[in-house]
């Protein structure tokens, strides 16, 4: 990949902690990894330039929100074009339940939502007025999570 970039056994280590906790400040992120502050400030920033570490973001408790219904949909298009699939792409984006929409292969489907709602009628409500209403939409195939077994956000960030 041409954007990657060289990173070494600090950057691992400060990748590694950011991710489990992003509002750690500089001074104990350079404790924990064992560089002093300025050349570990340095490092984040550098990191944040590259485009290594893109955002810092709050983690929230969907269920403390009243959202407690996640569905995987699978949706499949009438056309295979640019066009058609950028028109969808454009029109789901706006949908604030879909956490994530991932064009795929391998299935029956072109297109596997991430969907977080209340309840079974916000969820009806959701697939009958808005996705079916998206231009291309001939398929929806709709599974619920009963449970999330692994749920990480942090990546593997390799040894070092």
């Amino acid at each position: 990949m041409s954007n990657m970039i060289e990173i070494d056994k600090f950057d691992r280590q400060i990748l590694r902690e950011l991710q489990q906790d992003g509002r750690i400040s500089n001074q104990e992120l350079a404790d924990r990894i064992g560089l002093s502050p300025s050349p570990c400030l340095r490092r984040v920033r550098a990191l944040e330039e590259a485009g290594v570490i893109t955002a810092y973001r709050a983690l929230v408790d969907a269920k403390s929100l009243g959202l407690s219904l996640m569905a995987l949909v699978h949706i499949s298009m009438d056309q295979h074009t640019p066009e058609r699939f950028s028109h969808f792409e454009a029109a789901i984006g706006e949908i604030p339940e879909v956490m994530e929409c991932l064009l795929i292969t391998g299935q029956d489907a072109d297109y596997q939502l991430k969907v977080l709602v209340q309840d079974m009628d916000a969820y009806q409500e959701l697939l009958l007025n808005r996705i079916n209403r998206i231009a291309g939409v001939t398929g929806v195939h709709s599974s619920f999570v009963l449970r999330r077994v692994v749920d990480k956000t942090a990546l593997h960030v390799g040894n070092g």
